[in-house]
């Protein structure tokens, strides 16, 4: 689950990390008087799940409370990737001396986490990697443990080496971070940049945090942070039918049940020239109702081609997952191809229920893959 900037400086607050004053605003008008209270010029930042805010237009520095008003009137409503800007944050401005990056993330070859830092900030951390990989410190963190006190000096030192004072802000800054990622089960946490200003202070000036759902269930605090309007509608359908969904960029739309069996889906997919459109899996105890909103879901996308139903009936009623799918394509102008491979428990129940509906099934996985992939390029 993604958090705004503003909510994700809420945690850093909270950690000890240092950030400008701020506040948000869903109006121009309210833009303008958090710029009259500050009393100095200001940032106004758009609140969007989504990168490059920057270079869409979405952070305007201001001069005047007027001048706030002026550019929040412009940034709330806009688009940025796809997302609407519906309240932006106004902050007052600092005089930047340097720039640096600091994150936290998952390492899944290492199954732990990495720490990185690199003196190059405000760029991303992408481009730093692939043009100058060097300018990058990367430290593998125990989740058991932490982040120590030596690896924050050595990741500190590496940002700061000429500016002693600075480098220990610094190892404060970073164990704090730490702090925020393992304490609140996060999957990102994020300055980008982290500043020195030119009073020689050290600054979060911007945050990224990213919580992993399945730690949500021990921080009930923190689901409250989750902007529905910000969600995808298919994310947000999904999780409401407790169905475990995940978008991807091909055609082959995929319904399959049992995390395992999804993933050698997408594989398999793979293998045989096509490309996934989503992860998608129902779970061990569907319904009729589970796959009537698994299709409404895969639907929405543009992309898809063909639909893929790849069932293997264990605590899954194959029967269940034919009448759903009988139930949507009665109701619904579906509009692509749909292709099915039903297996197991009730399964001679769901092929009849299949065949008296003209659904074309196969009865292998390696079948029902070619023969989606045949009809999404035909």
């Amino acid at each position: 689950m993604d958090i705004h900037e503003y909510q994700a400086k809420e945690l850093f607050e909270k950690s000890g990390i240092p950030i400008l004053r701020g506040e948000v605003a869903c109006s121009a008008a309210e833009a303008a008087s958090i710029a009259e209270r500050v009393g100095r010029p200001v940032v106004v930042k758009a609140q969007v799940h989504a990168g490059g805010r920057g270079k869409a237009g979405g952070v305007k520095f201001c001069k005047t409370p007027e001048e706030a008003r002026a550019n929040a009137e412009k940034i709330i409503g806009m688009q940025i990737k796809g997302k609407t800007v519906r309240k932006v944050l106004v902050v007052e401005a600092a005089d930047i001396a340097s720039e640096a990056y600091v994150g936290i993330t998952h390492n899944r070859a290492a199954r732990k986490a990495t720490f990185m830092v690199s003196a190059e900030g405000g760029i991303d951390i992408e481009e730093v990697a692939k043009n100058n990989p060097d300018a990058i410190l990367k430290e593998i963190i125990e989740p058991a443990l932490g982040v120590t006190r030596a690896q924050a000096r050595r990741l500190a030192y590496h940002l700061y080496p000429n500016n002693p004072a600075i480098a220990k802000q610094a190892v404060s800054l970073l164990l704090n971070l730490g702090k925020v990622f393992f304490t609140h089960d996060c999957t990102l946490t994020e300055i980008n940049p982290l500043i020195v200003t030119e009073q020689g202070e050290l600054i979060a000036l911007d945050a990224k945090v990213s919580l992993d759902d399945n730690g949500l269930a021990r921080h009930p605090e923190l689901e409250e942070l989750r902007d529905l309007t910000a969600e995808d509608i298919g994310d947000a359908k999904a999780r409401e039918a407790g169905l475990a969904f995940h978008k991807l960029e091909g055609e082959v739309g995929c319904i399959v049940n049992g995390a395992g069996l999804a993933m050698s889906t997408l594989d398999v997919i793979k293998h045989f020239g096509g490309s996934a459109a989503n992860f998608l899996d129902i779970g061990g105890s569907s319904n009729p109702q589970k796959v009537r909103t698994a299709m409404e879901i895969i639907l929405r996308d543009p992309n898809v081609r063909v639909i893929l139903f790849n069932i293997f009936g264990g605590i899954t009623r194959c029967d269940d997952v034919a009448n759903g799918l009988v139930e949507v394509l009665n109701s619904t102008e579906v509009g692509v191809p749909v292709v099915i491979r039903l297996t197991g428990t009730n399964e001679e129940e769901a092929q009849e229920i299949l065949k008296q509906a003209n659904v074309i099934t196969e009865t292998s996985m390696d079948g029902v893959i070619q023969r989606a992939i045949s009809l999404a390029n035909s």
